[in-house]
């Protein structure tokens, strides 16, 4: 994707600044308690969730992964393929964020990632000439927000730092390289089946069911992992998110990073054959029962509609 076809589509009342910033482009805006508009992008709030949000913000919670999805979150469609995605929710008849009270941010030290950019845009995106995805930087300047106007500037490196973005960037962008990767492949993997969404939603935001699921036989008879990994893995959340992105990868690209037990493939497949015949022969069973069962009922409808005639000869 080439960054001047996007400025060229900014509408022009768009708060997002054409300008592309690098890490050691400098912009100005300061952000305080004490500024006019404080809280007011937190009144309108539009925001999507990654992987590493969630996890954050549910352990703050102490909560499960399904029950912080559950209970503060909005789901949406990423694409037209329904990719799924998770925004975070909004109080009960508002737009305003569920996590503000008078004093701010809730949740202030584990905020989302898109809270912590602000008021800077991120993209990833294909450079022409370029095969990797490359971050893209730009200014946010919407109206209610006066942090613009303060003398404070800062190049983005040093923004990003201090508002501790770094982790985040590291935990997120190997999922957001998924979500491009997906998007711009070929129909096979561009039109997913519903298996395959489940899996994406399991592994980008349920890091308690994928902890159950690396630890079922089935897992473990597939991919060559010892007993110790697991165990880290079922210990350690952020390991086992970045393993999860790892398995994705392989699930939906092929990218053999996790070591297979040898035939453990020709295994699962004689698995699965023998699966979808005994479910065949079940099938098959059941529908020679049930018309057995519709010749009995047919036969015994006929027998009275006799009789009833015979009396009334």
């Amino acid at each position: 994707m080439n960054f001047d076809s996007i400025k060229e589509s900014i509408p022009h009342a768009s708060p997002i600044q054409s300008q592309e910033l690098s890490l050691d482009g400098e912009f100005q805006f300061d952000c305080y308690p004490g500024i006019a508009c404080f809280n007011q992008c937190c009144k309108k709030s539009d925001i999507q969730l990654l992987p590493y949000d969630i996890l954050k913000l549910k352990r703050r919670k102490g909560m499960t992964s399904s029950e912080f999805v559950s209970r503060y979150t909005l789901p949406f469609e990423m694409d037209h393929h329904g990719m799924p995605g998770l925004k975070l929710g909004n109080k009960q008849d508002s737009s305003e964020c569920v996590f503000l009270t008078e004093e701010g941010c809730s949740v202030y030290q584990d905020r989302p990632t898109a809270c912590r950019y602000y008021a800077l845009g991120n993209m990833g995106v294909h450079k022409e000439g370029s095969s990797n995805v490359e971050n893209v930087y730009f200014a946010v300047k919407e109206a209610h927000c006066l942090g613009h106007k303060e003398p404070k500037k800062q190049t983005v490196r040093e923004y990003c730092k201090a508002q501790g973005i770094e982790a985040y960037d590291v935990m997120n962008d190997e999922w957001r390289d998924i979500v491009i990767k997906k998007r711009s492949s070929g129909p096979t993997v561009g039109a997913p089946s519903e298996r395959s969404l489940q899996l994406f939603d399991m592994c980008s935001y349920d890091m308690d069911s994928f902890k159950g699921f690396i630890q079922t036989p089935g897992f473990r008879d597939v991919f060559d992992l010892g007993d110790d990994e697991i165990d880290k893995l079922c210990e350690d959340e952020d390991r086992r998110l970045h393993f999860s992105l790892r398995f994705l990868k392989q699930v939906l690209f092929g990218e053999n990073t996790i070591p297979i037990k040898e035939g453990a493939r020709e295994r699962r497949a004689a698995d699965r054959k023998n699966v979808w015949k005994d479910r065949r022969e079940k099938e098959v069973s059941q529908h020679r029962e049930d018309l057995e069962s519709q010749k009995y009922e047919g036969s015994q409808q006929f027998e009275g509609i006799g009789h009833k005639s015979g009396k009334e000869d």
